[in-house]
């Protein structure tokens, strides 16, 4: 069922049916949500110009990403990147993408998001799970830290080993932030209340999603860059990306 390889330099696991390459997550803990020192940096982006409209809705709504809390997460497998087209069609032949140009870009699951999520042999990530994984064990706005984030990080296209391997970060994982994954996480706005370990949260209405700042490239000077933000979440309402997780294999 997996194979261990080296992928871009790095251990990796690669389901062997669909082909899709995992990286392994170390376990331990980190502190999730929206800090005070990321508020601040996203203020001094503000402040020197970066910003090219009022950032205040951004600031309304950092209570969705707050309290910041402590969390403990277990090591767990998660995608490198998104599921492109061509993966997807391993479990749905007849899979189309009108977004698509080509068969290695992102998949974008809209109408047939149930059909895949009861197809795949994997799970959902939950919000602690993806936040963990994409801040690899930093505390800045990204993992390339405080500065402000540019077209430069988006990355929807995995045609190109050479230009994925270039956007990982120190987890081996690419495009954190570019497309909006779903979560496992029902949308609860902020953090009170949530568990200190990985679960995620449920209940009835929308899932959680993450990321998405190449959802909406070409940018029309809106601050999509916020999207890119490890911190950044909303609630689900259109089109998703899957970045599917999965236990650790047992060596035995």
């Amino acid at each position: 069922m997996w194979t261990e390889e080296i992928v871009a330099g790095r251990p990796a696991r690669r389901h062997i049916p669909s082909g899709v390459v995992f990286r392994e997550v170390p376990g331990g803990t980190f502190l999730m949500g929206l800090s005070e020192a990321e508020l601040t940096a996203v203020r001094a982006i503000e402040h020197g110009g970066g910003a090219e409209d009022s950032l205040e809705p951004f600031f309304a709504s950092a209570r969705d990403a707050r309290p910041v809390r402590e969390v403990r997460v277990e090591p767990f497998l998660i995608a490198g990147h998104p599921l492109t087209v061509e993966q997807v069609r391993h479990w749905m032949p007849e899979y189309e993408d009108d977004y698509a140009e080509a068969d290695s870009i992102t998949a974008r699951l809209e109408g047939d998001l149930d059909d895949l999520l009861e197809a795949l042999p994997f799970r959902l990530p939950s919000e602690a799970e993806w936040e963990y994984a994409a801040r690899a064990g930093t505390t800045t706005l990204t993992f390339r830290g405080d500065g402000k984030p540019g077209e430069d990080q988006l990355l929807d296209d995995f045609g190109d080993e050479q230009r994925t391997a270039a956007a990982e970060n120190a987890f081996g994982l690419a495009a954190m932030g570019s497309a909006n994954e779903i979560c496992a996480d029902v949308w609860i706005p902020g953090f009170v209340g949530a568990p200190a370990d990985a679960r995620p949260r449920t209940g009835d209405g929308p899932r959680t999603v993450r990321g998405g700042a190449a959802d909406v490239y070409p940018w029309q000077g809106c601050d999509e860059w916020l999207l890119l933000l490890a911190s950044t979440r909303y609630g689900h309402a259109q089109f998703t990306a899957i970045r599917p997780v999965a236990p650790l294999p047992s060596r035995t």
